[in-house]
């Protein structure tokens, strides 16, 4: 027998209990270690990820083999790491250029703060759903929302909250988007289709997060958002950027460019390059810093000490950021999931503990449930947007036709527990990018996140009471299974 069939006759599937030992191991790690004792979130992700090496070990893998797969998925998500290093470029770019600081100017001198977290909603939704992505439209607008949450003085947890619930929203009903596309494809249901029923979960939720918003508004006056602040703001803006009149118009363009680029559906990196090198003319050109200053600016972030102005403590603050650099705690966090994906991936746990939940059902509002606990389970431990819809599309959908319900329930309900969801674990990317973005932490901003996680509840009380199920008549049945 060759080394090869031995290898193969040694491996063995794992128990229930030992598919279940990586995702326990991930659960105690992450909430001991970091909910409780406020540890780094890296090495109790490579503990996590050593824990599930060490049972496909145990059930006859090989430490290659597990090694390959993690590498493996590190070579899917190299894509994604080029775009947050482009948002880091996007960002100091434009925040040397005076794309931001003349956003935020804008923002002060227009938006109320009382209801600036609505307002947030509002508009970072509108975006999202032009460009297709929340993580552009929070890396961008939101920024610039975030920025007029600081010079306002506002609850910085709530505004952050808001981008997020905006952005997903648009996000979710964006046929541009991604996840959205992915959603209708591992269902196999027409992608209009798709997102006319998420508008049964998606437009209640929105519709919530909007009342809370504004009710916040209402009765929680925004500390520290006296006029004189707010002028001497402006003020410092304005001596260190040129951001009014006729350089409106230039500093727009890097905005314009990543909207005009979404909607035409053009490659992501070189729209986003694009957009920064206009953004680095303006630096030159308006702005009057120097060529070595901008180029730090990709690479590290604009500094308040590359113009020739006193911006105040709270102005410094508010523009010092971005950079390739400064997106590295994000990389980082990211290689340490994939880590543990990968090494959880090579045996077949997942489907092990799939089948067993699948045990349970017997019921609309079970199967709901079940394909609800399936995308959390598979979002947290695969810490994959992506992987966390394909898995639950292609396992779930014969049940789903067998139980009589149309196919787009299913895509709907992965909407809401997969893409709504990832953003709010803190070890996710989409979690470390919306926290190192925004620059709030993600467990203060998942309260007010509302229609990501409200999402859910209708989704179970549309299971519980029929409505908005869409059902398979006899010959669909047969036609779609």
């Amino acid at each position: 027998m060759t080394g090869e069939g031995l290898d193969e006759r040694r491996r063995r599937e794992p128990s229930l209990a030992l598919a279940l030992l990586p995702v326990i191991s991930l659960v105690v790690f992450l909430g001991t270690g970091y909910l409780i004792f406020d540890l780094p979130v890296e090495p109790l992700l490579i503990a996590a990820a050593a824990c599930a090496a060490g049972v496909a070990i145990h059930l006859g893998h090989t430490w290659q083999e597990v090694a390959d797969s993690i590498a493996e998925k590190i070579a899917t998500t190299v894509p994604a790491i080029l775009i947050l290093l482009c948002v880091g470029i996007i960002i100091g770019s434009w925040m040397a250029g005076g794309t931001i600081p003349m956003l935020i100017h804008a923002g002060l001198s227009l938006i109320s703060p009382r209801f600036l977290a609505l307002i947030a909603l509002i508009v970072t939704a509108v975006v999202a759903l032009c460009t297709g992505t929340s993580w552009g439209a929070a890396g961008t607008i939101g920024v610039a929302l975030m920025g007029v949450g600081i010079g306002v003085g506002a609850n910085l947890a709530v505004v952050a909250g808001a981008v997020i619930a905006g952005g997903f929203f648009g996000d979710k009903l964006s046929p541009l988007s991604d996840t959205t596309n992915i959603a209708s494809l591992a269902a196999r249901v027409n992608l209009f289709e798709h997102i006319r029923h998420v508008l049964w979960t998606t437009g209640p939720a929105f519709l919530t997060s909007a009342t809370v918003y504004l009710i916040y508004g209402i009765f929680h006056a925004t500390p520290g958002a006296e006029p004189e602040q707010v002028g001497v703001i402006m003020d410092a803006l304005e001596r260190g950027f040129r951001v009014t009149g006729i350089w409106v118009i230039p500093l727009l363009l890097p905005v314009l460019i990543v909207l005009g680029g979404a909607l035409r559906k053009l490659p992501t990196i070189p729209v986003m390059l694009a957009s920064a090198a206009v953004a680095t003319a303006n630096a030159l050109l308006i702005q009057r810093i120097s060529l070595r200053d901008v180029a730090n600016s990709w690479v590290y972030g604009f500094d308040h000490t590359m113009i020739d102005a006193s911006l105040g403590k709270d102005v410094m603050e508010l523009v010092d950021r971005g950079g390739m650099m400064g997106m590295m705690p994000t990389v980082i966090i990211y290689f340490c999931a994939i880590a543990f994906a990968g090494a959880f991936a090579v045996t077949p746990a997942l489907d092990i503990l799939i089948a067993a939940l699948m045990t349970k059902v017997h019921s609309t509002f079970t199967l709901i449930a079940a394909t609800i606990a399936t995308g959390l389970a598979t979002i947290g431990i695969t810490a994959n947007g992506q992987v966390g819809l394909l898995f639950p599309g292609e396992m779930l959908r014969p049940a789903y036709v067998e139980h009589g319900l149309h196919p787009k329930n299913l895509s709907r309900t992965m909407e809401d527990s997969v893409t709504g969801i990832e953003c709010l674990l803190p070890w996710t990317p989409a979690g470390v990018y919306m926290a190192g973005t925004l620059g709030v932490a993600t467990l203060d901003y998942v309260p007010w996140a509302v229609s990501n996680w409200v999402a859910i509840g209708f989704s179970l009380l549309w299971g519980a009471t029929g409505i908005g199920i869409a059902k398979l008549a006899p010959g669909e049945q047969i036609k779609t299974g």
